[in-house]
């Protein structure tokens, strides 16, 4: 393998022990028949199981393959994030390790690359085995996100995609830390394109994004690239405003015109308690934004892992890791 391969394949990987030994197989045997050299950068992110034992062992066998190891779970997007740092391709393929975005698109997705796209990210077709809530929240959100962002995300489209060189290089000099990669991309530009396939069943193992990920995956997408919910939030405040200061001057008009007033603790208590969950609603939302912000001043680095390139990986001992993120 050249020092510099042309392609490098990204895969994050957390508990997947029971898919690595495929995605290497079909990845391999997508890429074996081009004229493309390449890398499988394979990311542990903290797994628990033995994924990067079987990690290791395709890389003593295989100098294409580079084990990248956090020290810990650091997520999804900070592993892909550590993967993409540790690619040398002229293009870079982001993947997940459950095989539902099929490595067999990926020599499309050169061509098209080839032919001058910077990006070329993959657009759902179907999504079988997926549940229609799945379904139904997935259709939801990305169009929520395309309305509230000013950025045109495309819909139905995950972190499945081709990235040329030049937009990795813009990528990597993004620093925030809640990150939601897709759109990143998309707010970078250059010339993009889409590949359409159809999404398939996961091969083995359960889903890493249950649903208390996945809103909090939107929420960091939403908070990430949009200012609608303090918007909403101003808006909010000026309406309730408005309806206290009307109903200010109907008070003051019934004192002048002795109209009869039905005072009762009721209506009382539904003012107080509705003004009160339109405070905390809108404490929550800034808190949201203001949380973001320390995450940032902190200046923390990304991620601490080492990478493990070809062969070496086999022979490294379980020690102390070596380098601290993000990966040069």
């Amino acid at each position: 393998m050249t020092s510099h391969p042309i392609l490098s394949v990204v895969v994050p990987v957390f508990n997947e022990e029971e898919n690595v030994d495929e995605l290497y197989r079909r990845v391999t045997e997508s890429l074996d028949g081009s004229e493309e050299s390449f890398e499988l950068v394979l990311v542990d992110d903290g797994s628990r199981d033995g994924s990067l034992s079987r990690m290791q062992a395709l890389a003593a066998r295989d100098s294409r393959v580079v084990v990248v190891r956090l020290s810990r779970n650091f997520g999804h997007q900070i592993a892909v994030s550590a993967g993409i740092d540790a690619a040398r391709g002229q293009a870079i393929v982001l993947m997940d390790a459950d095989l539902q975005d099929p490595p067999e698109v990926v020599p499309q997705m050169v061509a098209l690359w080839r032919k001058g796209f910077d990006v070329v990210y993959g657009r759902r077709t179907r999504r079988p085995g997926e549940s229609w809530f799945k379904r139904a929240t997935a259709a939801a959100f990305y169009r929520l996100i395309r309305k509230m962002t000013s950025i045109d995300i495309p819909a139905d489209v995950g972190d499945f995609r081709l990235m040329s060189r030049r937009v990795v290089e813009v990528l990597k000099q993004f620093q925030e830390r809640n990150r939601f990669l897709r759109g990143m991309v998309t707010w970078i530009g250059f010339p993009q394109t889409a590949i359409h396939y159809e999404r398939q069943v996961r091969a083995a193992g359960e889903t890493k994004y249950p649903l208390r990920k996945m809103f909090r995956f939107a929420a960091d997408a939403i908070f990430s690239f949009s200012y609608v919910p303090l918007r909403i939030v101003t808006g909010l405040g000026l309406l309730v405003s408005s309806l206290s200061f009307a109903y200010g001057v109907y008070t003051i008009l019934g004192r002048l015109f002795h109209w009869d007033f039905v005072q009762g603790w009721a209506s009382l208590m539904v003012a107080i308690t509705f003004l009160g969950g339109v405070q905390l609603v809108s404490l929550g939302i800034i808190g949201e934004y203001l949380g973001r912000v320390y995450d940032e001043v902190k200046q923390r680095p990304l991620y601490v892992g080492e990478v493990e390139r070809g062969r070496d990986a086999a022979s490294r001992a379980p020690g102390a890791l070596r380098s601290v993120g993000p990966i040069s």
